[in-house]
């Protein structure tokens, strides 16, 4: 009988013969999922499927066997035996990095025999939060306070043992290594000791305060230091002033998130402020020098004769420090022409001899550009 012959690996795996390694472990990873056993319980079909792609991978993966494949093909790397016979894919290369995630994702557990266990991935510790109100003058310059954060920290009670008094002891299913291995189809998988959860020590006498979980909420007084020219939703990290993790891991972070008030005279846009001042018919018209408030006190503004309502003025470098900068945004103010409500007889003489030396062609304007580009988006 004719024994039948072996398909191209490049084919199996459905990449080019210049693939890069990346595409040949992404076209791999996506046809182990596909046809693994576990997902195809039963079908003897799709274990062939995967044995063929996971022997393709093991060549195609390892810079030397594959060179050896482009130039002698099968024969230069098993001798040109046919068919997948009693094919180990564990006994040909480090799968390692493509099935620690492909089991990560598929089985929720660690493949190989890697060192550490559990014990050397000890579960980080939760971030903290805390909430700080700030008024726009303390974000414009900055503030130093302190804030009380609740957190977990060691137990004061066990130090952070866990235990009463005799302390933790070796764990006797996994005997201190933290994981336990099982058979998984054909692989050997590591898992977490569901004896010690993954720690390698169990307590036989846990801490009255903690019960054992070797950290207790508490309630802490951070420094904080809000630096000049932050806004509103902004964040600011303390490392490892968070949550410690359990059985002493390495704590999380703390967060800082800053609330800004409104400002009643001043907007913000980035680093610039923008206002708004009244001035009057006269102001306007004969120009004029006016007093401006700023964050940083007052500052003399000169408004020029035969100024318009609307017309804005820029005031450099009184606007916000840049947050880690020196640099300093603008003041923006913009002049609004105010219209007396009510005159006196004598004022209204005034006016109205004014008005004789004056002339305005009362005639519609021309649309401005901003108008017709409102049209046309809206």
């Amino acid at each position: 009988m004719a024994t039948q012959a072996k398909r191209d690996y490049y084919e199996i795996l459905g990449v080019a013969r210049a693939a890069s390694e990346q595409e040949i472990k992404s076209s791999y990873r996506k046809l182990a999922m596909q046809h693994h056993p576990d997902r195809n319980p039963g079908d003897h079909t799709a274990e062939e499927k995967f044995k063929e792609c996971t022997e393709a991978y093991s060549v195609l993966s390892d810079g030397e066997k594959r060179q050896r494949y482009d130039q002698f093909g099968h024969a230069g790397v098993n001798g040109g035996g046919s068919g997948f016979g009693g094919f180990d894919p564990t006994q040909f290369t480090d799968f390692s990095d493509v099935f620690g995630d492909l089991f990560s994702d598929f089985f929720g557990v660690n493949v190989g025999g890697g060192r550490g266990g559990a014990r050397g991935r000890a579960q980080r510790g939760g971030d903290a939060r805390a909430d700080i109100t700030l008024t726009f003058e303390e974000a414009a310059f900055g503030k130093k306070t302190q804030i009380k954060v609740r957190r977990y920290e060691a137990c004061e009670n066990c130090r952070g043992t866990g235990s009463a008094g005799r302390g933790p002891s070796v764990c006797s299913t996994c005997s201190g290594r933290g994981q336990v291995r099982f058979q998984q189809g054909i692989f050997s998988i590591q898992r977490p000791c569901p004896a010690c959860q993954g720690q390698g020590q169990v307590i036989s006498d846990p801490c009255t305060k903690c019960k054992g979980e070797t950290r207790s909420m508490r309630e802490h007084l951070i420094d904080v230091a809000v630096p000049a020219g932050v806004e509103d939703g902004m964040r600011i990290r303390y490392p490892g002033q968070g949550d410690v993790g359990p059985g002493g891991a390495t704590p999380g972070d703390l967060y800082v998130v800053l609330e800004v008030k409104a400002h009643p005279v001043f907007e913000r846009d980035g680093n610039d402020l923008h206002c708004s001042v009244p001035i009057s018919f006269i102001q306007a018209t004969l120009g004029a020098e006016i007093m401006i408030p700023t964050l940083h006190g007052e500052h003399k503004l000169k408004v020029p004769d035969g100024t318009q309502s609307g017309s804005v003025f820029r005031i450099k470098g009184k606007g916000l420090q840049a947050v880690q900068s020196s640099a300093k945004g603008d003041l923006f103010v913009r002049v609004r022409v105010q219209t007396p409500g009510k005159v006196n007889k004598r004022q209204r003489e005034l006016l109205e001899e004014l008005a004789q030396t004056l002339s305005v062609e009362n005639k519609p304007e021309p649309r401005s550009l901003f108008d017709k580009v409102k049209d046309f988006i809206g």
